[in-house]
């Protein structure tokens, strides 16, 4: 099955060419630019260079959430107007488990990080064991004093992975928790771990229909819940 992953959660954007576990391509960039920019010309490029084009690719997969809100809606409406033009199933990838799935060949305890700004990050953890991850907890956004609350006492050492892994580290380690940084090539979140989780869920009959694929945020936008606060303002003046 080839897979054509794409990753836009964060700062930097990636995408990703695999035939079932194999890597054939990956163009990866972290050059300021935004994603409407840079996203859909390095998927085209990608192609191209392997001399592929749409029809040939099975599967076009999308970190589809948590992650930068801009981000996804650029990825996932990528994704949706890749499949929708060459009638291709699409795969939308927790950014979260996608980045344990770069780290499945070690062994021990990952948890991702994302930023999600207000002393909050995006995080799951996971076990892995030198071929997968298996989910500790699901997907979520979290206070970075929760996440040290709930590892409090663990003697397991976390490998902290995402653009949160600095922070979360940090504040692990302030604590007594064990904890390391992942490698620096395999710390950034990437297309590949989308492509690999995407093949664990085309073997699980799990895709989607491009109208299916949504963006999965995990929590309300900064617009949505300074109009919240304002609403519950103006209740408690009444």
């Amino acid at each position: 099955m080839k897979i054509l992953a794409l990753e836009s959660s964060a700062v930097a954007a990636s995408v990703a060419l695999c035939e079932d576990e194999a890597l054939i391509a990956q163009s990866f960039q972290n050059s300021g630019l935004t994603h409407s920019q840079t996203l859909l010309p390095m998927a085209q490029q990608l192609l191209k260079s392997c001399g592929l084009t749409m029809d040939q690719v099975d599967l076009v997969a999308v970190a589809a959430g948590p992650g930068s809100f801009t981000g996804l809606r650029i990825g996932v409406a990528a994704a949706k107007g890749l499949a929708w033009a060459v009638e291709k199933p699409c795969a939308g990838c927790s950014t979260l488990e996608s980045m344990a799935w770069s780290l499945a060949g070690f062994e021990g305890e990952v948890c991702a990080a994302m930023d999600a700004r207000r002393k909050q990050v995006y995080n799951a953890r996971f076990r892995v064991d030198g071929e997968r991850p298996h989910r500790l907890t699901p997907d979520r956004a979290i206070a970075l004093e929760d996440l040290v609350a709930e590892l409090k006492g663990t003697q397991t050492t976390q490998i902290v992975v995402g653009d949160g892994a600095q922070l979360c580290c940090n504040a692990l380690t302030a604590a007594g928790i064990p904890a390391r940084l992942a490698p620096p090539n395999l710390r950034t979140q990437s297309a590949w771990g989308v492509a690999r989780l995407a093949l664990e869920q085309a073997r699980a009959g799990q895709l989607l229909t491009p109208n299916q694929l949504v963006p999965v945020y995990h929590r309300l936008s900064q617009a949505e819940r300074e109009r919240l606060e304002r609403e519950q303002a103006a209740k408690r003046e009444t």
